[in-house]
């Protein structure tokens, strides 16, 4: 155990003063009473009571130090560690456009290739992991970690709502969202690094297109997986939004691109996947799972946690005693 602010214990010098002021008050106030010899009180027995008469004074001293431990913070510490594990550097890449909410697989694209994904990072425990979200720009949701829970508690959160309401651009910024996946991991270290793109549509907006962002990608040492989610042909997709804030869907032509997800993953080493199921898109993360592997180191730092709740407790109790004693059984006649 440790103490965040140890010069606290300074305060302890005080019980010095408490005992001496005590030991004279006593002295000098206690009641007494002229006798011409003591000598018959000599051989009264030791009660119980005489002998603790004390204890009230010195269950508050023992208040006193429990208050100094408090002010001191204790606190308990996880040992600092690095191991090596075996593990890849990957992104992923999500598009959270509108179109994501087309239901031709269950529930819809976006919840299917979330629950999917959620299953392949937990299975995963030992990779650097990243988020990227993606519509009509692109943004960082996480950068990439080893604490899994952290990301997997983002990727609970993610939807196309940030689209829908104004909050990121519509459109598809495909090239904009794997340069944003790439330049995470244009300064790691691993041999291997990745991004899993998973879109659903075809390239309409963005500053960079698709294919140079495969360039960048290839120079970076960056493999590049596409997963193009959904069936083609015609679709049941939202076009728009009720007064009752409730999507209205219509029948409409997918504007999926494979083809340009095809040449990204063949720049850059990587290969491409359709999804037309949910289980096809279990198969696709396991194939993906059969990826070669590297030493990371993995460092786990000194966390503290806040250890002053059983000193507080048993500062309370031992004033509760101390008060309960000094007006009951301790108690002292005027």
């Amino acid at each position: 155990m440790t103490f965040a602010h140890p010069a606290y214990f300074l305060l302890l010098l005080l019980i010095v003063p408490l005992v001496v002021a005590y030991v004279l008050w006593r002295g000098r106030h206690e009641p007494a009473l002229r006798v011409a010899s003591t000598e018959s009180l000599r051989r009264l027995p030791l009660t119980p009571r005489t002998a603790l008469v004390h204890l009230p004074f010195v269950l508050r001293l023992l208040v006193l130090v429990l208050v100094v431990v408090i002010l001191a913070r204790p606190q308990t510490t996880t040992p600092q560690s690095q191991r090596e594990v075996e593990g890849i550097d990957i992104m992923i890449a999500m598009d959270i456009s509108v179109s994501m909410l087309t239901q031709d697989l269950e529930p819809n694209r976006i919840e299917a290739a979330k629950q999917v994904a959620y299953e392949f990072i937990s299975g995963r425990e030992n990779d650097n992991i990243g988020l990227t979200l993606f519509g009509g720009e692109a943004f960082t949701q996480c950068p990439m970690t080893t604490d899994h829970a952290a990301l997997l508690s983002m990727f609970r959160n993610v939807s196309c709502d940030l689209q829908s309401s104004g909050v990121i651009a519509e459109g598809t910024a495909i090239g904009m969202g794997l340069t944003n996946a790439v330049s995470r991991l244009a300064t790691s270290k691993a041999p291997s690094k990745v991004v899993i793109l998973i879109t659903d549509g075809a390239n309409n907006t963005g500053d960079v297109s698709p294919l140079t962002a495969a360039e960048i990608a290839k120079q970076k040492g960056v493999r590049v997986y596409t997963i193009a989610v959904g069936r083609q042909g015609i679709v049941r997709q939202p076009v728009g939004i009720l007064p009752n804030g409730e999507y209205y869907y219509a029948n409409v032509k997918s504007d999926m691109d494979p083809n340009t997800l095809r040449t990204i993953a063949r720049t850059t080493g990587g290969l491409y996947y359709s999804a037309e199921s949910k289980s096809k898109l279990r198969e696709i993360y396991n194939d993906i799972d059969q990826l070669e592997r590297t030493k990371l180191k993995v460092h786990h730092y000194k966390r503290h946690y806040e250890a002053y709740l059983p000193f507080a407790w048993a500062a309370v109790v031992l004033l509760l005693l101390e008060i309960l004693l000094r007006l009951t059984w301790l108690r002292r006649i005027p």
